[in-house]
């Protein structure tokens, strides 16, 4: 069964400028675009998953109105939480992003753990609207990777897993940005 990450499109603001920013103007033209892109690919009955934060479900509403369906929200797919207040977010994120997971404490390691666990729980094929570092989690996973950041999706970008029953693969890696995280 079929799994896609779907990587967010453009946030309004810059990752440490705002806990929940919605999508840029070109954002929800990434959004658009990838429904109509994603849609002939997809099974008759697909489920539309989505991380709570609001440009996770701002980029899952073209999707959801083209398949005439509801998103359902998941915790298990929000961005990874981090240990510092908004305005030191961006620094956290930049040294995290050249750590390893084996540095990681117990909080992050049980985030990432959870994201797996619901992934393996899927029962349906399923498009999931989530975040940079939760694909690179599942990706680093998959692929055995000791280091937080496999690679560098961009916004929009899809990840194709899996699900073979009882365990994923990755069968395609979404395109990646040519730019830094916002």
């Amino acid at each position: 069964m079929d799994i896609f990450l779907v990587r967010h499109g453009e946030a309004a603001t810059r990752w440490g400028e705002s806990a929940d920013p919605g999508l840029s103007e070109l954002g929800q033209q990434q959004a658009a675009d990838l429904a109509h892109q994603l849609q002939p690919s997809l099974q008759a009955h697909v489920q539309l998953i989505s991380s709570p934060l609001q440009r996770a479900k701002e980029t899952a509403m073209p999707l959801a109105r083209l398949l005439r369906q509801d998103v359902s929200e998941d915790e298990a797919f929000r961005e990874i939480p981090s240990p510092v207040p908004l305005a030191q977010r961006q620094q956290w994120l930049r040294r995290f992003m050249q750590q390893q997971w084996s540095e990681q404490g117990a909080e992050l390691q049980a985030w990432r753990a959870r994201t797996l666990h619901q992934l393996l729980g899927l029962r349906e094929p399923a498009v999931i609207f989530t975040h940079f570092l939760v694909i690179n989690a599942v990706v680093g996973q998959l692929l055995n990777r000791p280091q937080t950041l496999c690679f560098s999706p961009d916004n929009g970008s899809v990840t194709h897993l899996r699900h073979t029953g009882s365990s994923l693969e990755l069968v395609a890696l979404g395109r990646e940005m040519a730019t830094a995280v916002n």
